[in-house]
């Protein structure tokens, strides 16, 4: 069973969007509002990207998307 956590930058007033939980072969990304939902399985070079792209600020967002 994976051991799902949020972010720490999540409010924790039932606002948070998604879960994650850590898989030798990468993760996995679910809703958290709809934790028996579709889970989203990430490899681990994906997933390895999308942190990168998240930490130096290269993922492209719009500011409709942090809304």
């Amino acid at each position: 069973m994976p051991q799902w956590f949020k972010s720490s930058y999540s409010g924790g007033s039932g606002t948070e969007c998604v879960e994650c939980a850590f898989a030798p072969s990468g993760a996995f990304i679910r809703d958290s509002k709809q934790v028996s939902g579709a889970v989203i399985p990430a490899g681990l070079e994906a997933w390895c990207r999308f942190l990168d792209a998240v930490s130096t600020g290269s993922l492209p967002l719009s500011s409709a998307n942090l809304s």
